[in-house]
C-alpha cells in the first residue's frame, strides 16, 4: 500500500481522492486549510493544517510531511477559483512544497481544461506580488511546472490531470461532468502499477486519456521563465 499526501483534502475532489484511496487500503495523510476546516475527511491517516496562501504555513506543511516520511504520491489539488489567494494557492504553493518536501514517487498536480485560456506569457514575480493572476493563467503556470519538473526529475513519475468541469464547490451544481470521473485519473496514477501509466511521466491527463496541453506549458522558455519567477518570489530554488 501508498503512502498519499492530498492537499486540499476537506473538501470537493480532494476530500473524494482522499477517501477513496483509504478505502483502498492506502495510507493517506489530507491536508486542510485550519483545525476549524469543515468536512475534514474521517478514516485517513493523518491530517494535517495549513494555510496554502501563506508561504511560511506551506513550508511548515512540507516540514511535517518530512517528519512522516517518504511519500510515494504527492496530490497537489488544493486550488481557488477567484480572489487574491490564486497564485499563491494554485501555483506557489505546489511550487514550494516540491522544494522543501523529500521528493516523492510520484506528484500529481490539478490542471483544468480552462489552462488552454491562459496567457502564453509568463509571469514575472512582480505579477505574483500582485495577486492578480487570473484561475487560467494560474492553470496553465501548474501545467507547465508539472512538465518541467518532468523532465528535471526524471525518478519521479510526474503529470498533470484535468479532472474535468465537476459538481463540487468550485464547479457548480450544474456542472456537467462526473464527479466520480473526475477523482480516478489522480487516484490511478498515484498507485498504478508503473507499467501501466504511458506515457511514464510528463502526461496531461483528463479521464485516464492523455491529451495535449497549451503549447506554452511544453515551451522550455516558457517553463525556464516561470521557474525563475517562482524562485525569485519565494527566494527558494527548486533541486535539480
Amino acid at each position: 500500500m501508498a503512502l498519499i499526501l492530498v492537499t486540499g483534502a476537506s473538501s470537493g475532489l480532494g476530500r473524494e481522492t482522499a477517501v477513496a484511496l483509504a478505502a483502498q487500503g492506502h495510507d493517506v495523510v489530507g491536508h486542510v486549510r485550519s483545525f476549524g476546516s469543515r468536512g475534514a475527511p474521517e478514516g485517513l491517516a493523518e491530517i494535517l493544517h495549513a494555510d496554502l496562501a501563506r508561504q511560511d504555513e506551506t513550508l511548515e506543511l512540507a516540514a511535517q510531511a518530512n517528519a512522516i516520511g517518504v511519500f510515494d504520491a504527492v496530490i497537489h489539488n488544493a486550488g481557488v477559483l477567484s480572489g487574491a489567494d490564486v497564485a499563491a494557492v494554485n501555483i506557489v504553493a505546489p511550487y514550494l512544497l516540491s522544494t522543501a518536501m523529500t521528493r516523492p514517487g510520484r506528484a500529481v498536480f490539478l490542471s483544468s481544461s480552462m489552462h488552454r485560456s491562459g496567457s502564453s506569457t509568463p509571469p514575472t514575480a512582480a505579477a505574483l506580488l500582485s495577486g492578480r493572476i487570473g484561475y487560467e493563467d494560474s492553470k496553465l503556470q501548474v501545467t507547465a511546472f508539472s512538465m518541467a519538473l518532468a523532465h528535471w526529475w526524471p525518478e519521479v513519475m510526474v503529470h498533470a490531470v484535468d479532472p474535468g468541469w465537476v459538481p463540487t464547490r468550485m464547479g457548480g451544481p450544474h456542472a456537467p461532468d462526473s464527479l466520480e470521473e473526475g477523482h480516478r485519473t489522480q487516484e490511478w496514477i498515484a498507485t498504478a502499477d508503473a507499467a501501466e501509466i504511458s506515457p511514464r511521466t510528463g502526461g496531461y491527463w483528463h479521464h485516464r486519456r492523455t491529451w495535449r496541453p497549451h503549447p506554452a506549458s511544453l515551451d522550455t522558455g516558457y517553463q525556464d521563465a516561470l521557474l525563475a519567477a517562482l524562485a525569485e518570489y519565494t527566494s527558494r530554488i527548486l533541486p535539480l
